[in-house]
């Protein structure tokens, strides 16, 4: 097959879509955001919002941050927290929030698996601020657990690329396991 060679756009990789969470003013803020990641192999997030978004104001100010996992099915209040700003639209009651004990920054009920990070490394680029965060508490609905393992068919996780949304489908092979049969010759 003959490549194609397009101009560079780097949101062409299938990504999660996250809602990231902020307290700002007092009342829970979300922001939905496709720049979010794993950093290493240590419990370490990032996200990258833009230096003027609203919720970058409360990650900035209560040093923490929550990710949380939308399902497909809230592809309409995700898509909405991604086109109004908290600075003109209050989006605090847009779903049930809760906070673990640390109390740092709102996570959202009716997400399927939320984190919270705290920042441990904040990094201007390009307008925006990149912010790593330790993850300090994880919670996933019981029902997407296989086992005691947090399963992404039941979690149903909103995937981005390009300006478009996706499901996630289905397993097509364990993470060091397919790769065995070309060792094995």
């Amino acid at each position: 097959m003959e490549k194609v060679k397009i101009k560079n756009y780097p949101m062409v990789n299938p990504i999660p879509i996250v809602l990231a969470g902020a307290e700002v003013n007092g009342k829970p803020n979300y922001a939905t955001i496709g720049a979010f990641g794993v950093v290493c192999e240590g419990p370490i997030f990032y996200i990258s919002l833009k230096d003027t978004h609203f919720t970058t104001i409360g990650v900035k100010e209560n040093g923490y941050f929550s990710v949380n996992i939308p399902s497909v099915d809230m592809i309409q209040k995700t898509d909405y927290c991604g086109s109004v700003s908290g600075k003109t639209v209050d989006k605090s009651h847009l779903f049930s929030s809760f906070y673990d004990e640390i109390g740092k920054a709102p996570m959202i009920s009716e997400c399927p698996m939320n984190f919270l990070c705290k920042v441990v490394q904040t990094v201007p680029i390009c307008g925006f601020e990149v912010f790593f965060g330790e993850i300090v508490s994880t919670f996933v609905n019981e029902n997407c657990l296989t086992g005691d393992v947090p399963d992404p068919l039941k979690i149903n996780p909103t995937l981005g690329m390009g300006f478009r949304y996706y499901n996630l489908g289905q397993s097509v092979g364990a993470v060091f396991k397919e790769g065995q049969v070309i060792k094995s010759k």
